[in-house]
């Protein structure tokens, strides 16, 4: 899979959209079963109200075909959408409209909010030559990690961590059920045990950091680290020939992102993307007569 297909690929499956479908129309659409008869036929189109990150169209387009409607994709996940321009064109019953309108248009707004934040802080980056990546965590709403990390691929980000059972990232919450000086002997099996897999470990101070990059670890997150504590920390570990990667992690945002990339960040990590304001995305529906 390149990485288009990624971005584009359905997040989740059809038993999900429709069990979304059936969460909002749970015994049918009242207003719309008394007020239309059947056989009035409608169009609806979706369009970007402002300049946009796209994501999850193709979970849009696919909402609404799965209540009955053709639908034609026009704008895939990771485009960036100009102010009025169209993401997609659906045309059915007006039943069929009415029921799939919001939920898709819901889902695309939420989820291109998502993209749109991670493409400023990719953008912000690149326009400065760094290479870095962005990698968001999985400080996702419950439910919706499928989405999320589709939304963070759109926005040329990556995903942190997609779970607990992928990675290796011992915490000091982790830490707090070894003893100081067992340490050492704890994360050399843990290397031991895992091989394949890279290890790393939150910090919240430099001596913490050093403790562990003297330890083995590959990858320091660095928690609440100022961009200056960070760069001080790197010439640490470098006098002593230690060359951990450093990943900043709590409180990475727009604002600050530059300042950590300036000080020798490796990667940043961040949850601010789940938190933007959604897209607002102009939904057009009319009779066709």
């Amino acid at each position: 899979m390149n990485a288009n297909e990624g971005r584009t690929a359905l997040a989740v499956d059809d038993t999900v959209l429709a069990a979304w479908l059936r969460e909002d129309a749970p015994f049918g659409d009242l207003t719309s079963a008394t007020l239309l008869p059947r056989g009035r036929a409608g169009r609806m189109r979706f369009e970007a109200r402002g300049p946009m990150c796209v994501a999850c169209s193709e979970e849009a387009v696919r909402l609404l075909q799965l209540a009955g409607a053709e639908v034609q994709l026009l704008a895939p996940s990771g485009t960036r959408a100009a102010a009025g321009q169209a993401l997609l064109q659906a045309e059915g019953d007006a039943h069929v409209l009415l029921l799939g309108w919001k939920v898709a248009q819901t889902l695309v707004e939420a989820a291109s909010g998502i993209a749109g934040a991670a493409a400023a802080i990719v953008d912000a980056l690149r326009a400065e030559g760094f290479t870095m990546p962005l990698a968001c965590t999985r400080k996702n709403f419950p439910g919706t990690r499928a989405v999320a990390a589709k939304a963070v691929r759109a926005g040329g980000a990556v995903m942190h961590r997609l779970g607990l059972s992928e990675t290796l990232l011992v915490f000091p919450e982790h830490r707090a059920f070894i003893a100081p000086e067992q340490l050492p002997a704890a994360l050399a099996a843990l290397i031991a045990a895992q091989p394949e897999k890279r290890v790393v470990a939150e910090v919240g101070n430099a001596e913490e950091a050093l403790a562990l990059a003297r330890a083995g670890v590959e990858l320091l997150q660095l928690e609440r680290f100022a961009p200056a504590a960070l760069q001080a920390l790197r010439g640490q570990l470098r006098a002593e020939g230690l060359a951990p990667k450093l990943a900043p992690a709590g409180g990475v945002t727009l604002a600050n992102a530059l300042d950590y990339a300036r000080a020798g960040a490796d990667l940043l990590v961040s949850s601010a993307p789940y938190f933007a304001p959604p897209a607002d995305v102009k939904v057009r529906i009319e009779a066709v007569v």
